[in-house]
């Protein structure tokens, strides 16, 4: 059995949080809350059906955030992970929210 799948892993550190924005792809925007959030991307719970595949250019806009310009990395089940573009400007902006704005989240159900 093969042991390595040559899968690609997340590399930072992602912290729950509970931040509602809009997703905008081409002229489709959605409503959107942010599950969990790091310096290099974040997974979203998309409310309506959104036509972006992987490699998709998406924008994410969020009050505590700002603007955020990403690629789509995955989506399943409702639910997208976005990879932001690899600029000092959207790691300042995640860095700020976290230094400012953070407030940890324990999740609602057990398990």
């Amino acid at each position: 059995m093969m042991k390595n799948l040559n899968i690609v892993t997340r590399k930072t550190e992602r912290k729950n949080c509970r931040l509602f924005c809009q997703v905008r792809y081409l002229n489709e925007e959605v409503d959107a809350r942010i599950l969990n959030l790091s310096e290099t991307g974040m997974a979203l719970e998309i409310q309506s059906l959104l036509h972006a595949a992987s490699g998709s250019r998406v924008q994410v806009v969020a009050d505590d955030l700002g603007t955020l310009y990403g690629t789509v990395r995955w989506s399943y089940k409702g639910r997208l992970g976005i990879h932001f573009d690899p600029n000092s400007n959207s790691r300042a902006q995640v860095v700020s929210y976290f230094r400012f704005f953070h407030k940890e989240v324990k999740p609602v159900l057990s398990r």
